[in-house]
């Protein structure tokens, strides 16, 4: 038997999905909620950098958008070194629901690890994503 190689986790907020899509993918957005500032080059094969005043940081590669819908992206493993040229897969989708949005959010990837890295990989980024979320969703009613 494997690793688990999914995290997934679902939030919904009142706002709408023009708003939430705006957090996720603006470098104002990720700058607020997921890090301290950021830039973004929003198209596929652009970047996304993150940085936190802790000096770490991280660096995404957009791989799929659908406007308003659908982002995703590859990004190195926690616990790794910034050079390893493994990566996880991280997608966001929002779906209206009512006036407001659900957002899950999926990442995967994990498999590709043995013991001691996938523990250190899986377990931080379970917990990062549910203090993330809960950060989009304060960011969004704030």
């Amino acid at each position: 038997m494997g690793f688990p190689d999914r995290i997934e986790r679902t939030v919904r907020t009142d706002r709408p999905v023009e708003r939430v899509w705006d957090a996720i993918t603006t470098a104002e957005g990720l700058g607020t909620w997921f890090g301290q500032s950021a830039e973004v080059d929003l198209r596929v094969g652009g970047t996304a950098t993150l940085k936190w005043d802790s000096g770490d940081t991280a660096r995404l590669r957009i791989e799929r958008l659908e406007p308003k819908t659908v982002f995703g992206y590859t990004w190195g493993i926690n616990g790794l070194p910034e050079d390893d040229p493994r990566r996880t897969y991280v997608e966001f989708t929002l779906a209206p629901d009512g006036a407001g949005t659900t957002v899950t959010v999926v990442e995967t990837g994990f498999a590709q690890l043995g013991p001691d890295d996938y523990g250190k990989a899986f377990d931080g980024n379970t917990k990062g994503w549910a203090a993330e979320l809960d950060e989009l969703v304060a960011y969004l009613h704030g």
